[in-house]
């Protein structure tokens, strides 16, 4: 990752954005549906075009059929035709700075930007503390380990 590269993704990611990334899901969290744990995890992802696209954890009684919502949030920006996220933001009001699971942080790997970092955003109701996935995630499998040519995003 270049300096330039890295300046992108700060310049994208300024406090203001921060702040509604973490206002956006703080307020998913409250429509999470979760009738079994009475765990709400609410989560906001920012695209590469500057749009902010929530989403929730929804449990269901099979449980493994139940889906995070980190996952909701990359997936309904996916289902809106962005193909890059450069941070997302996840509040869990039960247990602040709850980071993503493993399923989670491999589907973040899979949509962040290609040479650069995306940045997760931890609520810890007081503050807000800033990871980057490869920290949560490091030597993740990606696209480039099935040996894709060219920008993966440009068939997608």
């Amino acid at each position: 990752m270049t300096a330039a590269d890295s300046n992108a993704v700060a310049a994208a990611l300024t406090e203001e954005k921060k702040a509604l990334l973490i206002a956006a899901a703080r307020a998913a969290a409250a429509n999470a549906y979760v009738p079994y744990s009475g765990f709400p995890v609410g989560a906001a992802a920012l695209t590469e075009s500057g749009d902010i696209v929530s989403g929730v954890n929804i449990e269901n009684a099979s449980y493994g059929l139940t889906n995070c919502g980190e996952r909701v949030a990359i997936q309904s920006a996916a289902a809106r035709g962005h193909r890059v996220i450069l941070a997302v933001a996840i509040s869990a009001p039960k247990a602040a700075g709850a980071t993503p699971c493993g399923a989670c942080r491999q589907v973040m790997n899979e949509f962040k930007p290609v040479d650069r970092e995306m940045y997760i955003l931890l609520d810890n109701v007081d503050s807000v503390e800033e990871i980057r996935l490869s920290d949560l995630l490091p030597r993740a499998f990606g696209p480039r380990d099935l040996a894709l040519a060219g920008d993966r995003h440009e068939n997608m």
